[in-house]
């Protein structure tokens, strides 16, 4: 179906259509009579006054602009959730742009949030953003950084101290006695998954005799997991690793399944750690020990900041706020 204009309500009503918009929006400026015919027009019609226009004119459209590198993984779908949580209590909406591990579309959704001149962005980067991003500090918008941080300081961000996180990892292995580990991750030069392979090797380094193996994947699914998982099943005991640290929960519960399709014992013969610590750890076959990261208060807390850098208030001031980790242990390493 054609949707209804302004142009048709001033033709139905026999009027100019800047009659229609001051009918609508400024009846004080117009007749009465005038006023009831073009509402008359209006309803006959279905018109329905298109609500972005209107804050546009009004100079703000009512919109955060969100990006985040992978939507199908829980732990972005809580970080947007969680901002959600805080745009609602502003009477804002959150346009979310999915990146989908490609820096072409993260850019695309950047240059989207322009065009529409959304109140405020927060940005979860998984390329470099830095000329997007004084674009849009040019237009006025302000900039938050989601799990990441800015090195240049000139942004405020919510973090994640991923370094911790992959130490508190490979720790728990190497305390359970595996001294053979590997860390099981996509794309080294995403800042996260780099510093959570430094920080499990950190660890191992403090321990003679421990070892660490990286394994790169292409993607963070539980269906690579599960091919990945199934390789290191074909080894031999000897060179199969006793404990493996995984830059996400997808890939853990997959890297188990195909452990354990191959009559390899988890976490008996082989340990795993995951990292996020989403909804479905806790109730996978095996229950997944994982790495908590809050994400849902990580989004909160980055949407609030922004809110405050919108309106000027308390809080607009506020640097980096660092999410310190918390391991959940459940049967993946402890049997």
């Amino acid at each position: 179906m054609k949707r209804v204009g302004i142009r048709d309500v001033a033709e139905r009503a026999g009027v100019s259509i800047s009659t229609v918009s001051n009918a609508l929006n400024r009846p004080h400026m117009v007749s009465e009579r005038l006023v009831d015919r073009v509402r008359s027009a209006a309803d006959q019609l279905g018109y329905v006054p298109l609500q972005a226009a209107q804050q546009l004119r009004a100079g703000r459209s009512g919109l955060l602009g969100m990006t985040v590198i992978n939507i199908a993984n829980p732990f972005f779908a809580d970080m947007v959730a969680g901002a959600e949580d805080a745009a609602s209590t502003a009477g804002l909406r959150v346009l979310v742009g999915n990146s989908s591990d490609d820096v072409a579309k993260e850019r695309d959704h950047l240059e989207l949030f322009e065009r529409v001149q959304v109140e405020g962005a927060l940005v979860s980067p998984f390329g470099p953003l830095e000329p997007w991003l004084q674009r849009l500090r040019g237009r006025g918008i302000p900039v938050v950084l989601v799990d990441a941080v800015d090195d240049s300081g000139e942004l405020p961000s919510v973090s994640f101290d991923d370094l911790a996180g992959g130490r508190l990892a490979a720790e728990h292995l190497l305390a359970t006695g595996r001294r053979r580990l590997a860390f099981v991750g996509a794309r080294e030069e995403v800042r996260q998954v780099r510093e959570r392979l430094e920080g499990a090797r950190l660890a191992v380094a403090a321990h003679d005799g421990a070892s660490l193996e990286p394994i790169w994947t292409s993607r963070t699914t539980s269906d690579l997991g599960r091919a990945f998982g199934e390789q290191l099943a074909a080894r031999s005991s000897a060179e199969r690793p006793e404990g493996i640290v995984t830059s996400n929960d997808h890939l853990a519960i997959g890297l188990v399944h195909g452990l354990i399709s191959r009559g390899v014992r988890v976490p008996d013969d082989v340990a795993v750690v995951g990292y996020d610590d989403i909804e479905f750890a806790a109730i996978a076959g095996v229950p997944l020990t994982s790495v908590r990261q809050p994400a849902r208060e990580m989004g909160r807390t980055a949407a609030e900041i922004l809110l405050a850098r919108i309106a000027g208030t308390a809080g607009a001031d506020l640097g980096n706020v660092i999410y310190q980790p918390e391991l959940v242990v459940r049967a993946s390493t402890a049997g």
